[in-house]
C-alpha cells in the first residue's frame, strides 16, 4: 500500500479558522462573541502555547462569516458586525482618539483576486493633509494611506516601502489590508480576518515576503485580510467530502416524498451530518475514501504537483466582488475610525 508522508504538507492558507478546523485535539476553539442572523464574529487569543500546536503567531484572532454581501442590507448587516470587530481590536491595543494612523493596502492593483487592499484604500477617508492645514472638526482622527503594489512590480521588499513612510510620518497605528487563501472553498469571499499579529505578505500562495508586524516596525500592527483565492488541491478535496455527504443524505432520505418532489440541483444536504461508514466510503471511492483528510490532502498535492497543475483559482465573479469587499473594508474603516464620519459629507 502506499505510504503518504505528511512531514511537509503544505497546507496554503492564512486563515486561523482553517488551522481550528484542523486541529483535532479540540484544543483550539474560537468563541462566538456576536451573531447577527447569516453573520458571525468569533474569536481567539493565540498564546504561546497555542502558537506551537495550530502554526499562527501570538495575537488575538477574530474573524467575521457572512453567506453574501452582493445585497445591499447583507452588506450593511456585515459592515456592522466588522465595526464592531474594528472597536474591539482598537480597544485591545488602546487606540488612543488622538492617534496617527498609516492604512496600507497590499497587493497586485492590476490582478483582481489580489486587489483587495488598493480597492480598499479607494473608500478610505485620508485626514493627515488637512491636519496638517489645521483644519479638522472634532471626531475625525489622522489618517494617511498607501498603495505600495508588490516587490515582483517595484523591485522593492514591500516592508522596506512602509518602513520608509513609516519612518517619515510616525504613524501610532499601522493598519494592512491584504488579500489572503483559504484551505475551504466555503470560506472564500465569505470570511474577514482581523488579527494584532501581523502579516507575511504571499504566505497563504508560498511566497513568503518579509513579515510586516510589531516585531519588525516596532509599532501595534492590525492585519486585514478576505481570502480571495484556493488552490486545485482544496477544490477536489472539498469536492469529494461534498460527494460523500451528498451520497448519505440521500441514503438518509431516500423514502422521503418530500425530497421526490425537489429537483437535484436545489437539494440542500450542506448541513447533512451524518457520515458513511468505512465500508460505504470504501465502495465510493475506493481505497481514497478511507483516506483522512490531512492523507487526501497530501495525496492530491502529490498528485498535482509534480505536474503543476495545482493552481490558485478565484471565481469567475471575482471583478464584482472585490469591488463590493474593498467598499465593505474602507467604510468599515472609516465608521469605526472616525465617530463623527459621514458618507454624505
Amino acid at each position: 500500500m502506499h505510504t503518504i508522508d505528511l512531514k511537509n504538507t503544505g497546507f496554503r492558507t492564512d486563515l486561523i479558522v482553517d488551522e481550528i478546523s484542523r486541529n483535532k485535539d479540540g484544543k483550539v476553539e474560537g468563541t462566538i462573541v456576536l451573531e447577527k442572523d447569516t453573520v458571525k464574529l468569533e474569536e481567539v487569543c493565540v498564546d504561546k502555547e497555542l502558537e506551537a500546536v495550530i502554526h499562527k503567531k501570538k495575537g488575538i484572532y477574530r474573524t467575521v462569516s457572512f453567506e453574501d454581501i452582493t445585497d445591499k442590507n447583507n452588506l450593511l448587516q456585515v459592515e456592522k458586525v466588522l465595526i464592531e470587530a474594528l472597536h474591539r481590536t482598537f480597544h485591545d491595543i488602546g487606540l488612543k482618539e488622538e492617534a496617527n494612523i498609516l492604512i496600507i493596502g497590499l497587493g497586485n492593483e492590476k490582478c483582481t483576486p489580489d486587489s483587495l487592499g488598493p480597492k480598499s484604500i479607494d473608500h478610505v477617508l485620508v485626514t493627515r493633509h488637512l491636519f496638517l492645514l489645521g483644519d479638522v472638526e472634532d471626531g475625525y482622527r489622522n489618517v494617511a494611506s498607501f498603495k505600495p503594489s508588490v516587490t515582483g512590480v517595484t523591485g522593492i521588499e514591500t516592508k522596506d516601502l512602509i518602513e520608509g513612510i513609516k519612518n517619515k510620518i510616525q504613524p501610532d497605528l499601522l493598519i494592512v489590508i491584504d488579500a489572503l487563501a483559504s484551505n475551504s472553498i466555503e470560506r472564500l469571499n465569505k470570511t474577514i480576518q482581523i488579527t494584532t499579529a501581523g502579516i507575511s505578505p504571499g504566505s497563504g500562495i508560498g511566497n513568503n515576503r518579509v513579515e510586516i508586524s510589531m516585531e519588525t516596525m516596532h509599532i501595534p500592527v492590525i492585519a486585514i485580510g478576505i481570502p480571495t483565492v484556493v488552490d486545485a488541491t482544496t477544490i477536489v478535496q472539498d469536492t469529494l467530502q461534498l460527494l460523500l455527504k451528498q451520497i448519505s443524505y440521500k441514503i438518509e432520505n431516500q423514502n422521503s416524498q418530500k425530497l421526490k418532489l425537489i429537483l437535484p440541483q436545489n437539494q440542500n444536504y450542506k448541513e447533512h451530518t451524518k457520515e458513511l461508514n468505512d465500508s460505504q466510503k470504501e465502495d465510493v471511492l475506493g481505497m481514497v475514501g478511507l483516506l483522512s483528510e490531512d492523507e487526501l490532502k497530501q495525496l492530491l498535492l502529490e498528485v498535482l504537483l509534480p505536474v503543476n497543475y495545482n493552481m490558485m483559482v478565484t471565481p469567475k465573479e471575482i471583478d464584482y466582488v472585490i469591488e463590493k469587499l474593498g467598499l465593505l473594508i474602507g467604510n468599515a474603516l472609516n465608521k469605526s475610525l472616525h465617530s463623527h464620519f459621514n458618507p454624505t459629507n
